[in-house]
């Protein structure tokens, strides 16, 4: 038997060690071919969360597996600041040369695409894109319908409203102190990554203040980007041999010519791309409470439970990833306790119609940005204070039924009960009522098998009456 372990043991050992062996030889012939291959990454999309983990960890892939250069697709209408700046750290701590490239066709790096333009060591677009309109999107927005040129409209001419106007946009709006601290915080960072990258800093400043934008060939004449490529093969011809800094060390580039191997979104991404829509974190989060209730109201289903917490976790780290107004979080916890109350303490409604107004108010400002990408839709919200509102008609209707409803269990249901003598003695005996003996006392005399009415309880001996009818 001995012989026998010490046998499999070896059979165990050699085989784990040739595994070992065809691992590290897979490892390093994958190693050998990512380093003689581009490697490129694709941001599609508006900017978020999920973008900023996806080329985070792509660009410490492509470092690991030595790669010569990694090429960042751009195809993007703009996003959140936080994202961006995660990227755009990842960029500048990066140990292989990066190439942001805004292709193909038709594409665009606006807003957020033009700052990690600027933060890549080489810029290029393509033919027929377009970059700029950099303008920090205001965060909670202004009253709607306000006009800041009101009071010149009333004393000015047209002519001189768009002087002013023209006047206001260049200087970001420095009425409103919050929008010019965020337009000048802007600036500077862009104009810090035009110094770092040896680009054209006053354009970049323009692009801030001003929204401006640029075609591709206006771009590389006003030294915005390096190179006008019309496809990869043509950019990676034309970055071969230009040397940019990493770190504090210069590199020259040898890209003409290299494969290129694409780096796709793993299920991570997808999960995470999917979660942090705000709708969907919104929706994660009902499904979480709705679940918890039931599993509360019913103990030991399990289901309802597991799937709520797990949905309510999941809906919770969206919103921590998301730039939230926390009294709108303040809303929608109140909202969800207020209808959690409902469940448990039936307040014929109350409880239920305050929770769903202050889930439906949370909802409707929790996402603490203006960029159309990453704002609640109006229907879902909509959607979901029906929903709510449904749900606690539903209890108060219960609540209302059972209380109008005779009740069906304990000593108090005993009153009007109908019962049969067993045996009887003078004004006390035992009587037989809803399957059970019951120690009785009336005001007559009764006889075995007589019929009786349940007047009353004291303690546990019941106050019966002769009746002509039939026991139930």
């Amino acid at each position: 038997m001995q012989n026998m372990l010490v046998s499999a043991s070896r059979y165990f050992l050699a085989f784990g060690f040739s595994v070992l062996l065809a691992v590290l030889g897979a490892n390093a012939a994958d190693d050998q071919v990512t380093r003689n291959a581009a490697v490129s990454i694709e941001i599609d999309g508006a900017i978020g969360p999920a973008t900023a983990d996806y080329v985070s960890r792509s660009l410490e892939a492509a470092a690991q597996r030595r790669a010569p250069i990694v090429i960042l697709e751009i195809d993007t209408p703009g996003g959140l600041d936080a994202s961006m700046r995660d990227i755009n750290r990842a960029i500048l701590s990066s140990k292989v040369p990066v190439v942001a490239y805004v292709h193909p066709s038709g594409a665009r790096a606006a807003s957020a695409g033009t700052y990690i333009l600027y933060a890549s060591h080489i810029a290029a677009m393509t033919p027929g894109t377009n970059l700029g309109a950099a303008t920090p999107v205001s965060i909670g927005g202004g009253l709607p319908f306000a006009d800041r040129d009101g009071d010149n409209a009333k004393n000015g001419s047209d002519e001189k409203r768009r002087v002013d106007k023209k006047e206001q946009d260049s200087t970001a709006g420095t009425s409103d102190p919050m929008k010019a601290k965020a337009v000048n915080d802007a600036v500077a960072y862009i104009r810090s990554l035009a110094e770092l990258r040896g680009r054209n800093a006053d354009w970049a400043e323009k692009a801030v203040r001003q929204a401006e934008s640029l075609s591709a060939t206006d771009a590389l004449e006003s030294s915005v980007v390096d190179i006008v490529a019309t496809n990869i093969d043509n950019l990676l011809a034309q970055t071969d041999g230009r040397r940019v800094k990493i770190d504090t060390q210069e590199v020259t580039l040898n890209t003409k010519g290299l494969p290129t191997e694409y780096i796709e979104p793993d299920w991570r991404t997808r999960l995470l791309s999917t979660i942090t829509n705000p709708n969907v974190a919104l929706v994660l989060m009902l499904i979480g409470v709705y679940g918890l209730i039931f599993e509360f109201i019913n103990p030991g289903a399990l289901i309802p439970g597991i799937v709520g917490a797990i949905c309510l976790l999941l809906g919770l780290y969206a919103l921590a990833l998301l730039p939230i107004n926390y009294a709108g979080i303040g809303l929608i916890m109140l909202g969800i306790g207020l209808m959690v109350a409902e469940a448990f303490a039936p307040s014929f409604g109350a409880l239920g119609i305050g929770g769903a107004a202050a889930f439906v108010i949370g909802a409707a400002i929790v996402i603490d940005t203006e960029v159309p990408e990453y704002q609640v839709s109006w229907a879902l919200i909509g959607t979901m204070a029906v929903t709510s509102l449904v749900l606690a008609a539903a209890v108060t209707r219960l609540a209302i039924s059972s209380y109008r409803r005779r009740v069906a269990t304990g000593i108090e249901q005993m009153s009007g009960a109908l019962g049969e003598v067993t045996d009887w003695h003078g004004d006390r005996g035992h009587v037989i009522a809803h399957g059970e003996r019951w120690k009785a006392i009336a005001e007559a005399p009764l006889s075995t098998g007589q019929p009786v009415r349940v007047t009353g309880v004291d303690g546990l001996v019941l106050r019966v009456e002769p009746t002509a009818m039939g026991k139930s």
